[in-house]
């Protein structure tokens, strides 16, 4: 019992953490600081694997997502932000993400995801239901530029996704799903 209460407190403080993540900012400030992780992400995804700038420029589109999750004996929840930039228009839509996982895990991981949509239909999609469900299994040990981390690239639905670990020091192996849902603030 000491155990459930524990992990539903994990669970409300990282639920709430997103919410809270950028303070009292104002709307500008909070797509400013969205935008710059954004352009960070990318930055370091381009120094690791270089091709991929060519990649994203020539999609439909592509999302960069921040995210943070901790997991406890038998679940994982996360939290984050991100947004989808539309390459035909140059729409940015802003958005927010959730996750909930059941498996073995122990740890609490920072991580960034870069989606890169190879259709139209595909980001249009992503960003109207933003539903994803997916097996991870992963190990994170890392501190700032020390450490190392598994991370990944995955092509699903027509979208590759890229995994770039921050922070950390994680092992699991879950079953999660995570949904993707329109900021209603920021939009």
């Amino acid at each position: 019992m000491k155990y459930l209460r524990y992990l539903v407190s994990c669970m409300l403080v990282l639920a709430f953490s997103g919410c809270a993540m950028m303070g009292n900012k104002t709307q500008t400030d909070k797509r400013q600081a969205v935008l710059d992780m954004k352009n960070e992400v990318l930055s370091d995804l381009y120094k690791i694997k270089p091709d991929v700038q060519s990649q994203i420029n020539s999609a439909p589109g592509y999302a960069v997502f921040s995210n943070a999750n901790i997991k406890l004996i038998i679940a994982s929840v996360g939290g984050g932000y991100g947004v989808v930039h539309n390459n035909q228009t140059g729409q940015q839509t802003y958005m927010k993400m959730g996750e909930l996982g059941l498996g073995l895990g122990l740890g609490v991981k920072d991580f960034r995801a870069v989606f890169v949509f190879h259709n139209m239909d595909t980001l249009t999609r992503f960003v109207e239901e933003g539903w994803a469900f997916g097996v991870s299994a992963d190990a994170a040990a890392k501190a700032g530029d020390k450490g190392a981390a598994v991370g990944g690239e995955a092509t699903i639905d027509n979208i590759t996704i890229y995994q770039l670990t921050e922070s950390g020091l994680a092992l699991q192996a879950m079953i999660k799903g995570t949904k993707y849902w329109k900021d209603s603030e920021l939009n």
